[in-house]
This record gives C-alpha cells, sequence and structure tokens, in this order.
C-alpha cells in the first residue's frame, strides 16, 4: 500500500530546517541570489587558469544562438580550423544554416520512413510513441553530420547565410513537427484502409514536397553552386567560381571523413568497453552513415583526444553541458558549486548510475582546443563552444579534468591514433540499443 505525507511528517522535516539558526544567512543568500550564485567556489574558479600547455589557435567563436544546431556548429568548427590555418584567413565560417536545411529535410524522410516501418503496430505501442513524441529536432550526432556532408558536401556562410528562423528555430520545429504528424496520420490511415505500399511511398514524397517548401520559406533555398571570394590576412583576394557544394568540400575542407571514428564512454553494466554500439531508428540520411560508437575507459579517450591535440588537430566532443558549468565565466568543473555544503546532504551518483537513472546524458557537443599536461597527465581542457562571444572567455570555456571524467560521453577522433586493438574492436558488428537508451540522446542544448 502506497503512503502519503501526515502532519506529524511535515512538522519533523521542518524542525530538521529551522530548529538551528546556524544556516538562516546561507538560506537567505540563496534565495536572494540562487543556488549556484551563493555556493560559487572560488578555489575552483582560481584553479581554472586559462592558460594550456597544448593549444591550437581556432579564432572567433561561432554563435548558434536560439537553436539546438550546437552538433552542427561543432563539426563545422573543426573544419573551417582547418581551413583558416591553410588559407590564411581569420573568423571564417562555413554555413551552418545550409547543413540545418538538408538535415530537417532528411530527419523528416527519416521519421515517415520509421512511421511506415511500423504501420502494423499500435499506437500506444512504445516505440511509436517515441517516434511521435519528436518527429524531428534540432539535435544531432556527429556520424549524421557526416551523412549529410557526403550526400550535400558544405558551403561558405556567404552562399547561405543565417535566418530568422534558423537561429531561432523553436516556431521551425513546431511547425514541422505539426506537419509530421499529421502526415503520420494520414499514412497509417492510408495503411488500414490497405492502400498498396506504393502509393503510401508516393504518399510520402507529396508530404516531403511540403516540407520542403516550408523549409525553403524559413530557411531559404540551398544553393547548387556559388562563388567563393575572400581576402587573406596578408590583403590578397581570392576567387574561385561556380563551385558546387561537394567540389567545394573536397577542395578547401579535404578530410576523408570516414577516417574519424566515434568514441565514448558509457561506464554501465550493459555496455562493456572494447564493444561497439549503434541506436535503432536513430539518424537522418537514409541509406547514410550507421551511427557506430566504440565504448572505452575514460583513460583511453582522454588519451585519444590528446594526441589528436598534440597532433595540432581540434576535437569535436559531447558532454553533459548543464552540469556544475556556468556560462558567464566559462568553466566546468563538478567543484564549481558547493551544493552538498550548502543543503547538507549528498550527491552519490557514480557515472554509470547517473546514465542508468536518467540524471545525465549526452546534451551539448563542442569542440577541445587544447589541454594543460602537468607530467604527461591532463589537469584542464580549453574548450570553443558555440554560445557567442559573450559568454565564458569570449566563448572559450575551461574544464577541469574531473569535469571531462563524469560528464563528457563522446570524442570524434583520427582512427590513426587507435591502437591495432581498438581498431579491431571497432570494426565488429555494433551491439543495436533502443531508440531510448541514453547513448540515442542527441546534442541540442542552446
Amino acid at each position: 500500500m502506497m503512503e502519503g505525507l501526515s502532519e506529524r511528517d511535515i512538522e519533523t522535516f521542518a524542525e530538521k530546517v529551522y530548529g538551528t539558526n546556524e544556516n538562516k544567512a546561507l538560506r537567505d543568500a540563496i534565495l536572494a541570489n540562487g543556488i549556484n550564485g551563493s555556493t560559487l567556489n572560488s578555489n575552483a574558479i582560481i584553479s581554472m587558469n586559462d592558460i594550456f600547455s597544448e593549444e591550437i589557435e581556432t579564432g572567433k567563436v561561432a554563435n548558434q544562438k536560439k537553436s539546438g544546431r550546437c552538433w552542427i556548429f561543432a563539426a563545422l568548427n573543426t573544419f573551417r580550423h582547418r581551413m583558416s590555418a591553410q588559407l590564411n584567413i581569420k573568423d571564417f565560417e562555413l554555413s551552418q544554416n545550409y547543413m540545418m536545411f538538408w538535415d530537417k529535410l532528411e530527419k523528416s524522410n527519416f521519421f515517415l520512413e520509421s512511421i511506415l516501418k511500423t504501420l502494423d503496430e499500435q499506437l500506444e505501442d512504445r516505440l511509436v510513441s517515441w517516434l511521435l513524441t519528436t518527429p524531428q529536432q534540432d539535435g544531432g550526432q556527429w556520424d549524421m553530420l557526416v551523412s549529410l556532408v557526403k550526400k550535400y558536401g558544405v558551403v561558405p556562410k556567404q552562399a547561405m547565410p543565417e535566418s530568422y528562423q534558423s537561429s531561432n528555430s523553436s516556431d521551425l520545429n513546431s511547425i514541422l513537427n505539426a506537419k509530421l504528424r499529421e502526415c503520420a496520420l494520414v499514412l497509417r490511415r492510408m495503411h488500414e484502409e490497405g492502400k498498396a505500399e506504393n502509393k503510401l511511398q508516393e504518399a510520402k514524397l507529396d508530404m516531403l514536397a511540403d516540407i520542403y517548401k516550408i523549409l525553403v520559406f524559413l530557411l531559404g533555398e540551398p544553393p547548387k553552386t556559388f562563388d567563393f571570394e575572400y581576402r587573406d590576412e596578408e590583403g590578397k583576394f581570392h576567387r574561385e567560381i561556380n563551385l558546387t557544394p561537394q567540389t567545394f568540400f573536397e577542395k578547401y575542407v579535404g578530410i576523408n571523413l570516414d577516417d574519424y571514428v566515434s568514441i565514448i564512454n558509457a561506464p554501465t553494466k550493459d555496455k562493456p568497453f572494447g564493444k561497439t554500439f549503434t541506436v535503432k531508428f536513430l539518424g537522418n540520411v537514409i541509406d547514410g552513415r550507421q551511427l557506430k560508437y566504440l565504448n572505452v575507459d575514460i583513460q583511453t579517450l582522454k588519451s585519444l583526444a590528446i594526441k589528436q591535440i598534440k597532433d595540432g588537430e581540434t576535437v569535436w566532443f559531447g558532454s553533459d553541458v548543464a552540469r556544475y558549468s556556468d556560462r558567464k565565466i566559462g568553466i566546468l568543473d563538478p567543484e564549481l558549486f558547493d551544493y552538498e555544503e550548502a543543503f547538507g546532504t549528498h550527491f552519490n551518483l557514480t557515472k554509470a548510475e547517473r546514465l542508468d537513472y536518467k540524471e545525465s546524458s549526452l546534451t551539448h557537443a563542442m569542440v577541445l582546443t587544447g589541454v594543460n599536461l602537468i607530467d604527461g597527465e591532463p589537469n584542464r581542457w580549453k574548450v570553443e563552444n558555440s554560445w557567442g562571444e559573450d559568454v565564458g572567455n569570449k566563448g572559450y570555456f575551461v574544464m577541469s579534468d574531473k569535469w571531462m571524467d563524469e560528464y563528457t560521453y563522446q570524442i570524434v577522433v583520427n582512427k590513426k591514433y587507435l591502437s591495432k586493438e581498438l581498431v579491431k574492436a571497432y570494426n565488429q558488428e555494433p551491439i543495436q540499443l533502443q531508440p531510448w537508451d541514453p547513448m540515442g540522446s542527441l546534442a541540442i542544448v542552446k
């Protein structure tokens, strides 16, 4: 039998709070200034020096504004870091809006194909319910970005600049999801009426034509060809005409995306180290690159990131950015706020337990651009965010190594840094996770 709270229970709780006045000043401070403002640990701030023994110069920070495109920004930032160095240009950006357009269209098709695959399932089925909860969203993963680039290439920001809705995506998402849920209803009803599969596919294409029109109105139309013009740091003007997005990527970014792999640290019992994983019904481009993660211990993950940074290449990574972080001062550190001292209680979940009990997951993608090593061991990391220059140190954050251990879940590195054993492990057929698994979460924080 379930038991409710009695009046005596409430009195006992209150006595524990008000039975002594020793914490009254702290209670008043929290009420006036909030928990984070009242428990900020000055020692943590002092220890997070923004000087690093290994550091890559990356220039001005981009701004995703009121959108959940961090994974796109982070990936394109790693591309532009290479381009800026090779072309001798500063403050250059690739078009995040261009990638967003194709991602929205492909996710819409992915959703409708998922609906077609589940036509015989009840509406109350957990998978169908999960699909309908969020038909599409801004968030994504590295392998999803790879699929988009391979199919559509990339363009400089001047070829497809931001629109109002690309920078403020909530209305766009509401409109698309309303339309996609209606489309799901129509497809399921057609199936119930016995319509043939080819008729369902024809209806799907008509639906996607409507989605395409909505995207053109809200984001603009992606260019098929464009001219690339820039002036380098020595003042020399450059122009190349009639480029396609694919030829632009090949010539000016020039990396083999197949060389880059996702490494995760998910220390839960159901995900042994040395095994690979994928997630059912998660992706964007049908027949694109499969989401695939190799799970390793945190020391291995960090050693791979360090190798790539020391070679002068930045690292895309995914983490739970909201935990023990401060946007204003730009610090990520589990010792940043002293909640235990304030409340007289403990927060003892391990990293694995936080994943298992839905207390944490990958929510945001950023870029590692530096690390501070002492006798070869890291104590803090430099992070390029995509929230503009008004946060942190002109948009850059300092992350403690303890925070890296506890709240970083994924990095993307060139597979040349993997040992033979890790390469063999990565080449395994991945274990399939359910769509609602915490490692199926998408980087989406604004």
